[in-house]
Parts: structure tokens; sequence; C-alpha cells
């Protein structure tokens, strides 16, 4: 049981879990299969380039064959799009191979530090809106970019920590508490979380949920990472519920002693 006691609504849909995977990297897929179950996590992102869209029991594009689709929400995701008509293209052709009409919107054309590119996510956000996708879009930590998506009608913004797969943690932080400030849609904090201790310092910030995949595919035992990850997130925001005490310049007794020496 999650010890947050409100819930993480996204487009109306209501989860439990305030942490989303990625399932690229994994060994296997038995071990994606283990961390997705010890994660507690209810939405799982598939790059839509592993996935079988064309119905021919691709064996080496099979990755949605070990994804219960009763258990978790598949978000497709668009990483690979070097534009926006890719990714638009990307998305229709999954939804039209029956996968929901949900989509991380991933563009990153730069294939040696893979920042989204903000002009060319923007332009697919809104056609995607449009035709009625809820986009969940990838965007560096830029308040105003996440400001003008929110007004387009996205369902999140999803503000980079770090680099994809980097591990180094939060050092976006005055900007994430700027979108977080500003928000009006859910914040998830999406890439570079490399450590339990990096999900559970952007959930006491305020953020609304985060995604992690490099950190716990690429751990020994993934399955007991991911379960970290749940306890971390759970942990951060419980945290951030109960109201973290401000920080001081100078000491601040526990026990002050002058009433009572009086």
């Amino acid at each position: 049981m999650s010890v947050s006691n409100q819930p993480l609504v996204i487009a109306g849909r209501i989860f439990r879990s305030r942490l989303i995977l990625g399932t690229g990297k994994f060994s296997s897929m038995e071990a994606m299969r283990q961390a997705l179950e010890a994660s507690g996590a209810e939405m799982v992102t598939v790059a839509l380039r592993r996935a079988d869209l064309s119905g021919k029991g691709d064996p080496f594009a099979n990755i949605l064959d070990f994804i219960d689709p009763k258990k978790f929400l598949l978000l497709p995701n668009t990483s690979g799009a070097m534009n926006a008509d890719e990714a638009v293209r990307l998305t229709r052709l999954a939804a039209a191979a029956g996968l929901p009409k949900w989509v991380k919107l991933e563009i990153h054309p730069d294939p040696r530090y893979l920042l989204p590119d903000p002009v060319e996510t923007f332009r697919a956000a809104e056609i995607l809106v449009k035709e009625g996708f809820t986009v969940l879009p990838y965007i560096n930590a830029d308040p105003v970019l996440a400001k003008r998506l929110q007004d387009i009608g996205v369902a999140t913004v999803m503000p980079l920590g770090s680099p994809i797969g980097s591990n180094r943690g939060i050092q976006t932080r005055d900007q994430v508490r700027i979108i977080i400030e500003q928000a009006t849609v859910p914040v998830v904090v999406d890439a570079g979380l490399g450590a339990p201790s990096h999900a559970a310092e952007a959930m006491e910030m305020g953020a609304d949920a985060v995604l992690v995949n490099t950190a716990i595919a690429v751990a020994n035992e993934p399955n007991r990472m991911a379960a970290a990850f749940k306890m971390a997130v759970e942990a951060g925001r419980a945290a951030f519920e109960s109201g973290l005490g401000g920080q001081n310049e100078i000491a601040s007794a526990t026990s002050p002693l002058t009433a009572f020496l009086d």
C-alpha cells in the first residue's frame, strides 16, 4: 500500500503509483518483467521502434508480449524520432495498431546528448493534442516551454533532471522548481535519475511523479532496485505532503532549556 494520501491523476485517470518505468536496457525480457512487478508501477513506457506494430509476430520486436496491459498502462514513446513529422507518424501507427492513444512525446535529434528539441516537440504536441491524443512531452527543464505546452493542452510536462541515462540526478533543480510552481498539469521528472535518493529528492520538491529506466535496468538486481525506487518515491511524496521543515542559517535547539532555567 502506498503511503501517499493523494492519488496521481493524469488526463482523468487515477494512478496509485507515482513511479513510471521505462523498458529499455534490461538484460532480458524476464528481468524487465520482474522489475515491473517489483516496482508497483502502473504506467510503462515502450519505445515504438522496439514494438511489433505489424501484427506479424516479429520475434525481435516482441516486448509487448512481456507486459500485461491489464496491469500496466502502455505509454508508447517516440524515442528515435528526429522531428515532429516522424513523432506524429509513429504515434498514429501505434494508435492504428491498437495501443492506447497516450504518448510520451520524445524528440531528440542529437545522438550524443539526447537533449529534446523544443521547437519540434511543441509542433508535434500541437498536432497530437488536436487529434485527441493524451500527450506527455519530454522536455528540457524550461519553464517557458512547459507553460506553453500546458496552454495547448498536454496532459503532463516531463522536464529532465539530467541527460538520459547519465544517472547524474537532478542538475536542473532551480528550473524544475519553477515548473512545479507554475504547473497546471502533473510534473514528471524524467531522465537522469540514477539512485533512489534522486527520485526521493524529486518527490520532496513537489514533483507529481518520476520516470526511471537506466538506473533500474543496469543494476545487478533490477527487481530489488525497482523495489528501492518504489519505496523512495513513496517516502519522498509522504515527506512533501507532510510538510518539510524550513532551513535555517544558524542552529535551532531541539530541546530549548531557556524556560526551564528561568
